[in-house]
C-alpha cells in the first residue's frame, strides 16, 4: 500500500530499534472535511538519497519498512482517461501472444499461512494506529493548500448525495427483498382498480425522473473522485523507468558481492575444513568403541536374567530380556556370534510367563486364606530374611503381567476369592458349633442341619459373626484390588507421557524434514566438506550423517540401560527399586497394552469388586435360606424378625460403602423372609380381630388410660407403638369416652385393639421399611375386613347368632356408626405414613384407602338410614290408627313421643350434636311424610275447622316434646307442610 504524502519515504530507528515516523515540526492544523489520500505520493524532491545513488554492498542499509513503500502498480496501469484500455502491462510488454499459465508450486518453498504473519500484526498494530493518528492531526501540504476548493465542492457533493434516499446506501440493499422493493417502488401506483388512469401514468413517469436523478447524482460524485486522483496514476507510469534503472545497479551489487563472498571461501575456509574431517574421522572411531562395549553388554544378558529371576524380579528380567532384543534386531543385527540368542530370549521369556502366573496365584492363595482378624489389609512382610513386602511384591507381579499382556490375571483372584468365601462361610460355623454343647458334630454333620438345630441368639450371632467376617474379607479385596488398580494407573500414566513425547518429537522432525527447513549448521557442514558436484547430494549425506548420530545416541542408551539392569540384579536389592525403574524402562516400549486394553484392566478391577460383594452375599444368603428351610424364621417374633432385618440391612449399607455399589441377593431373600413374615404377622392379627369381632357384644367398653396415652401419641405425631410402662407406676380410671382431638368417642373394645394392631403394622413399617407395600395392602385387607365383619355382625344382624344378642337395638347401631367413624378419621394419618415410607413411583397404591374410606362412609350412612328405617315404619304402624277425636293429645300422639323420646335416650351420649339434629331431621321428615298421608285418608284439611283444630293440638303436643329433647331445643320441624296445598 501507498502511504499518504506526509510519510517520511525512509525511516529512522530509535534506540528501542522500532523505527519510527519524523513529524512535521509546524502545528498540526484540524480540518472537518478531506478527500481520500493518493494511491502513491508524489515523486522525491530531493530529500533523502536519489534514485541514481546505487546500493553500497558494504554501507549499512536502512531497514525497510512499509513506509519505504511508493508506488501501487496495478493502481498505476489502470488509467481511466484512456479511451480505449490497454489490456495488462504484460500483454503491453511481451506481446498478444503472451498466456497466463499455472505455475507449480515449488516443493521446496514452505506452506505460509496466516499464522506466520501473527507476530507481524501484533508488531505493527500499534504503529499503525500511530499512523492513522498522525495521518488525522498532521495534514497535507497540499491538501492545505487547496482545502477551501475540496471543502466546496465537499459540501457540495455532500449535499448533492443527501438527496439520494438512505435505502439505496445500505449495505444488505436488494430488490429481491419484498420490502425493499416495495418502499423503493410504492405499489399504490400500479393498483388502480381498471386500467391505467392519467393519474398512475404520471406517478409512474415521476417516478421514473426521480431514481434517474438519483443515478445521475450518485454517477457525478463518482466521476468526481476518479478526477481528483488523475495525477497519481500518471505520477506512477513516470516513474516505471527509474525503478528499472535501480533494479539493474542492484544486480550489479548483487554480482560483486559474490565474487567477494567467493575470494572469503578460498583465503578462510580450507583449514576448518580439514579439522572438521579430522572430527568426523574421530566419531567413526568412538561409534566402534560404543558398539564393541554393547556387544559385550549383551553378552552378559543371560546370567544377569538368571540372576534377577533368582530373587523374583520379573520386571528387570522381561525390560533387559526386551531391551536385549531390541539391540540384537537394531544395532547388532548380523553379527555372527548372537545368532542363536534371540530365540534362547524367547524361550527364557515364556518361561518367566509361566513363573509370573504360577506366583500370582500363589499370592492371591495365601492373601485371601489367611486369618481376617489379625492383618484385614494387604500382607506387610513375608517370613523371609532380605525379602521385600508383600505389597512391593504384587506391584512388581502385575508390572510384569501387564508387560507380557497377561490381561485376564484377574480371571485367576476371582477363582481363589470364591474358594475362600465358601471356606469363611464353613469356618464360622465351625467356630460357633465349638461353642455350643447341645450340638454334637459327630451326629449332625451337615452345616445346614447345624445352623436348623441351633436357637434364634446362637444363629443370630453367627449370621453377625458370618456378616464380619465377610466385611474384612471386602476390605482386604479392596485394598488388593487398588494396589493393582494404582499400578495400572501408573503404567498408563506413563503411556501417555511417552505418547506426548513420542508426537513432540515426530513434529520436530517433520520440521526439520520440511526441505530448506533443514538444521542449517548441518546443511552448511554438508555443503562445505562435499566434493561433488551437486548440491542436493549434500543434503542427503547430511541427513544420513543425521540419522547415524540418532542411532548412535540410541545404542549408548541401550548399553546404559542394561548395565543399569546388572548391577540391581547384583546387588539384590528389594523390588521396589524394580518398580520404581519399570515405569521408566516400559514408557518406550510397544509391548505394553493399549489405552483400550487398560481401561478395560481397569473396569474388570472395579467389577471384580462388585463380583466380590455379591459373592459375599450369595454366601449369606446361602446361610439365610438353610435356616429358613424348615420355616423358624417365619415363626420369628416382630422384634426377632426387625433384628434380622437391621442386621442385613446394615451388612448391605457396610458393603455398600466398601464396594460402591448395592447387591441385591441378600436383600431379595431378606424380602423373600419378609413377605413370609408379613403373611404371618397379618393373619394373626386378622384371626384376632376376627375372634374379638365374633366375641363383641356392642355395649360401649370404658377406655383404659393407656389406650388414651395411645391416641395422644397418635395426635402428637409419634405414629409407633409406645414402650410399655411399669405396671403400678400411675393409677388412672378408665373413663368412659375416648378423647381425640378434644372429641368424645363412644367405642367397643374390638375397635380400641384395632387401633393398637394398627399401629403394629405402622411400626413394623417402620422398622422394616422394604416391606412397606405389602404391609399397606395386608393393613387395607385388614380394615376392610373390619369393616364387613362389623357390618354382617350389626346391619346383618349376625350378633344375634354369633354371640347370642335377643335384638340389636338402636344403642348398639349408633355404637357403630361410632366406631366405624374413628377409624375414618384413622385412615388419613395412616396414608400419609406410608406415604413416607414409599417410593415415588409407589404412590399408586394409596388408592387403597381411598376406596376403605369410601366404603366406611357408605356403611355409616347405611347405620343411619337404618336408624331412619326403624322410626319410619314405628310411624307408619302408628299413625295408620289415628283418628281425629277428642281428648287431644290423642294416644296416638303421645305413643310418637314416647318412640321419639327413647330413641333420643339412646343415642344422644354416643352420637355428636350435629349428627344427632341430622337423624332427627330425617326421622321428622318422616314423620311429616307419614301423618300428610293419614290426613289426607282422613279427609282432614287446613279449613279452620274442628278437626283441623284437634290436629293443629296434636301437632302442636308432638312440636313441643321434640323441642324439649337436649340439643333439638333449636330444630326447626316445619309442620306447615303436613297440610295440602291448596289448588
Amino acid at each position: 500500500m501507498a502511504s499518504s504524502h506526509s510519510s517520511s519515504p525512509v525511516p529512522r530507528g530509535g534506540r528501542d530499534g522500532i523505527y519510527h515516523k519524523e513529524r512535521d515540526p509546524t502545528p498540526p492544523r484540524c480540518r472537518s472535511i478531506r478527500s481520500l489520500p493518493d494511491v502513491c505520493p508524489k515523486e522525491p524532491t530531493g530529500e533523502g538519497r536519489g534514485l541514481c545513488d546505487g546500493p553500497s554492498v558494504v554501507a549499512e542499509h536502512d531497514r525497510w519498512t512499509v513506509y519505504s513503500s511508493k508506488v501501487n502498480l496495478p493502481a498505476a496501469l489502470n488509467d481511466p482517461r484512456l479511451a480505449k484500455r490497454e489490456s495488462d502491462f504484460f500483454t503491453k510488454t511481451w506481446g498478444l501472444d503472451f498466456a497466463e499459465t499455472e505455475v507449480m508450486p515449488s516443493f521446496f518453498l514452505p506452506s505460509i499461512t496466516r499464522e506466520h504473519f501473527g507476530p507481524y500484526l501484533q508488531e505493527m498494530a500499534q504503529r499503525e494506529r500511530i499512523h492513522e493518528r498522525c495521518k488525522t492531526i498532521c495534514p497535507n501540504k497540499d491538501d492545505v493548500d487547496a482545502v477551501s476548493s475540496i471543502t466546496t465542492n465537499h459540501d457540495k457533493s455532500r449535499a448533492e448525495l443527501e438527496q439520494v434516499p438512505k435505502i439505496f446506501m445500505k449495505p444488505d440493499f436488494a430488490l429481491e427483498d419484498p420490502a425493499t422493493f416495495n418502499t423503493v417502488l410504492p405499489w399504490s401506483h400500479f393498483n388502480s382498480a381498471g386500467g391505467k388512469s392519467s393519474r398512475d401514468v404520471a406517478s409512474s413517469k415521476l417516478l421514473q425522473e426521480k431514481l434517474s436523478h438519483y443515478l445521475d447524482v450518485v454517477e457525478v460524485s463518482i466521476a468526481r473522485q476518479i478526477s481528483l486522483r488523475s495525477e497519481a496514476f500518471f505520477h506512477a507510469m513516470s516513474s516505471q523507468h527509474e525503478l528499472q534503472d535501480r533494479l539493474q545497479e542492484t544486480q550489479r551489487a548483487v554480482a560483486v558481492l559474490r565474487g567477494r563472498t567467493a575470494a572469503i571461501d578460498r583465503v578462510m575456509c580450507q583449514g576448518p575444513l580439514r579439522a572438521l574431517r579430522n572430527a568426523l574421522t574421530r566419531n567413526n572411531y568412538v561409534k566402534l568403541h560404543n558398539k564393541l562395549k554393547l556387544m559385550a553388554a549383551v553378552h552378559q544378558t543371560q546370567p544377569t536374567v538368571q540372576l534377577l529371576l533368582s530373587t523374583s524380579e520379573f520386571v528387570g528380567a522381561l525390560e533387559l530380556i526386551s531391551t536385549t532384543k531390541e539391540v540384537l534386531q537394531q544395532e547388532l543385527q548380523g553379527i555372527h556370534s548372537f545368532r542363536h540368542l534371540g530365540s534362547q530370549l524367547c524361550e527364557l521369556e515364556k518361561l518367566i510367563d509361566k513363573m509370573m502366573v504360577e506366583d500370582f496365584s500363589m499370592y492371591a492363595r495365601s492373601d485371601l486364606n489367611r486369618s481376617l482378624k489379625d492383618e484385614p489389609q494387604v500382607l506387610e512382610k513375608v517370613h523371609k530374611p532380605n525379602a521385600a513386602s508383600q505389597k512391593e511384591r504384587l506391584e512388581s507381579l502385575v508390572f510384569g503381567l501387564l508387560r507380557q499382556r497377561k490381561l485376564d490375571f484377574l480371571d485367576i483372584y476371582s477363582d481363589e476369592m470364591i474358594m475362600a468365601a465358601k471356606a469363611i462361610v464353613t469356618q464360622c460355623v465351625a467356630e460357633s458349633v465349638l461353642h455350643i454343647e447341645e450340638i454334637d458334630t459327630e451326629v449332625v454333620t451337615k452345616l445346614a442341619d447345624q445352623m436348623r438345630v441351633m436357637t434364634f441368639p446362637q444363629w443370630f450371632e453367627l449370621l453377625k459373626s458370618v456378616f464380619e467376617s465377610f466385611l474384612l474379607f471386602l476390605q482386604r479385596i479392596k485394598a488388593t484390588l487398588s494396589v493393582i488398580k494404582n499400578v495400572v494407573l501408573e503404567v498408563q500414566a506413563s503411556n501417555q507421557k511417552n505418547r506426548l513425547l513420542e508426537t513432540s518429537s515426530e513434529a520436530s522432525g517433520q520440521e526439520a524434514s520440511h526441505g530448506p527447513s533443514l538444521l542449517q549448521g548441518e546443511a552448511e557442514l554438508a555443503y562445505l566438506t562435499h566434493e561433488g558436484l551437486f548440491i542436493s547430494d549434500a543434503l542427503n549425506e547430511a541427513e544420513q550423517q543425521r540419522q547415524q548420530a540418532v542411532v548412535q545416541d540410541q545404542s549408548s542408551v541401550s548399553g546404559s540401560r542394561m548395565q543399569q539392569s546388572r548391577p540391581e540384579a547384583a546387588s539384590g536389592n528389594s523390588a521396589c527399586g524394580t518398580t520404581e525403574t519399570s515405569i521408566s524402562f516400559m514408557s518406550g516400549e510397544s509391548m505394553m497394552p493399549t489405552e483400550l486394553e487398560l481401561n478395560r484392566v481397569i473396569n474388570n478391577v472395579q467389577e471384580l469388586l462388585y463380583s466380590a460383594s455379591d459373592v459375599s452375599h450369595d454366601r449369606c444368603v446361602k446361610v439365610l435360606t438353610a435356616r429358613a428351610k424348615d420355616g423358624s424364621l417365619e415363626r420369628l417374633s416382630s422384634a426377632e424378625f426387625v433384628c434380622l432385618s437391621q442386621a442385613v440391612e446394615g451388612f448391605v449399607r457396610d458393603t455398600e460403602e466398601v464396594c460402591g455399589r448395592r447387591s441385591v441377593s441378600l436383600r431379595g431373600a431378606l424380602q423373600s423372609q419378609a413377605n413370609r413374615f408379613v403373611h404371618r404377622f397379618h393373619e394373626e392379627r386378622k384371626t384376632k380381630l376376627g375372634l374379638l369381632l365374633d366375641n363383641e357384644r356392642w355395649k360401649q367398653a370404658e377406655v383404659p388410660a393407656e389406650f388414651q396415652d395411645l391416641v395422644n401419641s397418635i395426635a402428637d405425631g409419634r405414629i409407633t407403638l409406645p414402650e410399655r410402662k411399669i405396671p403400678g407406676a400411675e393409677d388412672r380410671k378408665p373413663t368412659e369416652f375416648l378423647l381425640v382431638n378434644g372429641q368424645k368417642y363412644a367405642v367397643v373394645g374390638t375397635v380400641l385393639l384395632l387401633i393398637r394392631i394398627f399401629l403394629e403394622y405402622c411400626q413394623c413399617v417402620n422398622d422394616i421399611p422394604s416391606i412397606a407395600t405389602d404391609m399397606l395392602t395386608r393393613l387395607s385387607d385388614l380394615l376392610k375386613h373390619f369393616n364387613s365383619r362389623s357390618c354382617q355382625l350389626v346391619l346383618g344382624a349376625g350378633a344375634l347368632q354369633v354371640v347370642g344378642l335377643k335384638t340389636i337395638t338402636t344403642k348398639n347401631l349408633a355404637l357403630a356408626s361410632r366406631c366405624l367413624q374413628l377409624v375414618v378419621h384413622y385412615i388419613p394419618i395412616i396414608r400419609a405414613h406410608f406415604e413416607t415410607k414409599l417410593q415415588p413411583k409407589q404412590f399408586s397404591v394409596l388408592r387403597h384407602f381411598d376406596h376403605i374410606t369410601k366404603d366406611y362412609n357408605d356403611h355409616i350412612a347405611e347405620i343411619s338410614a337404618k336408624l331412619v328405617a326403624i322410626m319410619d315404619s314405628l310411624f307408619e304402624k302408628v299413625l295408620s290408627k289415628y283418628e281425629v277425636k277428642a281428648p287431644m293429645p290423642s294416644a296416638c300422639f303421645r305413643n310418637v313421643c314416647k318412640q321419639m323420646a327413647k330413641m333420643h335416650e339412646a343415642i344422644y351420649e354416643l352420637l355428636p350434636e350435629e349428627q344427632t339434629q341430622m337423624l332427627f331431621l330425617r326421622i321428622n321428615a318422616s314423620f311429616k311424610m307419614h301423618l300428610k298421608r293419614q290426613l289426607a285418608r282422613l279427609g282432614v284439611v287446613n279449613d279452620g275447622g274442628p278437626q283441623h283444630g284437634l290436629v293443629v293440638v296434636d301437632v302442636a303436643f308432638y312440636t313441643e316434646n321434640v323441642q324439649a329433647l337436649k340439643s333439638l331445643e333449636r330444630l326447626d320441624l316445619n309442620m306447615a307442610e303436613i297440610w295440602e296445598q291448596k289448588r
